[in-house]
């Protein structure tokens, strides 16, 4: 067996096939004659239809599918993995993010920090500025740490 072979048996071996049901077909036919949504949606929509490997599917290849629909093949492979592992919903719509974004500054630390840029400037200082005042928050140990353009968020949101 010869490279080019060994490769393309391993290309078309598939772990996560698409077999979709009548009614699945139905919707995302419906889904994308109409041509309203979002733009990945849709995409989404055309990658699992030319990959649908059940009766009345097209059976398309990944590279095929990648070809038409514009998109790499890792993308028309996560689409394939998503609808196996998690449902037809979970392919068509975007991942929820994994990151937890906890805010290090609370009302009170807002409070101090509004108190602080009402204030004088620090001796040697003509005014305030975005960094003094992150670092005056640091100082105070109000926060263990605070950026500049967290300051400046939080000052342009009290204004």
């Amino acid at each position: 067996m010869d490279r080019v072979s060994l490769w393309y048996i391993l290309a078309v071996r598939k772990k996560y096939i698409v077999t979709l049901t009548d009614d699945e077909r139905q919707h995302l036919t419906a889904l994308n004659s109409t041509g309203k949504g979002a733009a990945r949606r849709l995409a989404q929509a055309r990658i699992l239809l030319k990959a649908d490997q059940g009766p009345g599917g097209l059976a398309e290849t990944d590279d095929a599918i990648a070809a038409a629909v514009e998109v790499s093949r890792p993308t028309v492979e996560r689409i394939r993995a998503r609808f196996v592992e998690e449902g037809l919903e979970a392919a068509l719509d975007p991942r929820p993010p994994r990151r937890e974004y906890v805010p290090k500054v609370d009302g009170a630390a807002e409070a101090h920090l509004v108190a602080l840029a009402c204030g004088g400037p620090p001796a040697g200082q003509a005014r305030w500025t975005l960094r003094l005042l992150a670092g005056r928050l640091v100082e105070l140990e109000i926060v263990e740490s605070v950026s500049h353009e967290t300051v400046r968020q939080i000052l342009k949101r009290t204004r």
